[in-house]
């Protein structure tokens, strides 16, 4: 079936893209030259879309020492984006992928249910893509509370109690 959604694994290679922030920069596999979390959520400002974009916040310091950027991505508009941005202080990227085509390309858009009502949309998911461009962490439907401080172990970065 063509509209199977696929499933990325460690080690394969990360799925070629271009996307802006929302400041206009253009990003894509080919500017990536060290380590990098790409995590996909649902919509800017929603409760839990906002805890695990203040988690990446939070942690900030600690994944620029192990090494890596942070940039999240969504189908929102600049506008959203930018309002997501300055009301909680973000200081990383937010893609936006209004066409889904790294959604789709990443395998994040998928079936969803939820209260019972099944629609397609984004899973949250994260990837760790590495300086070689292949993937070097992939995790679908995390959760927002604590992903970070998972990501960091799984990673084998010190994290504190």
């Amino acid at each position: 079936m063509d509209d199977a959604p696929v499933t990325l694994e460690a080690g394969a290679p990360a799925p070629d893209f271009e996307a802006v922030d929302s400041e206009g920069n253009v990003w894509g596999l080919d500017q990536l030259d060290r380590r990098t979390v790409v995590y996909f959520y649902p919509k800017d400002d929603t409760p839990g879309c906002t805890v695990q974009a203040c988690d990446f916040r939070d942690h900030l310091s600690r994944l620029h020492d192990a090494g890596l950027q942070v940039l999240g991505v969504s189908r929102d508009s600049e506008a959203s984006h930018e309002r997501f941005r300055d009301k909680f202080g973000l200081t990383f990227p937010l893609l936006i992928d209004s066409e889904l085509e790294m959604h789709k390309a990443f395998g994040v858009w998928r079936e969803k249910t939820m209260y019972g009502k099944t629609s397609m949309g984004c899973v949250r998911s994260t990837f760790v893509i590495s300086s070689d461009h292949s993937l070097e962490w992939v995790k679908y439907n995390v959760r927002a509370e604590g992903h970070v401080t998972r990501l960091l172990t799984d990673l084998g970065v010190e994290v504190e109690a």
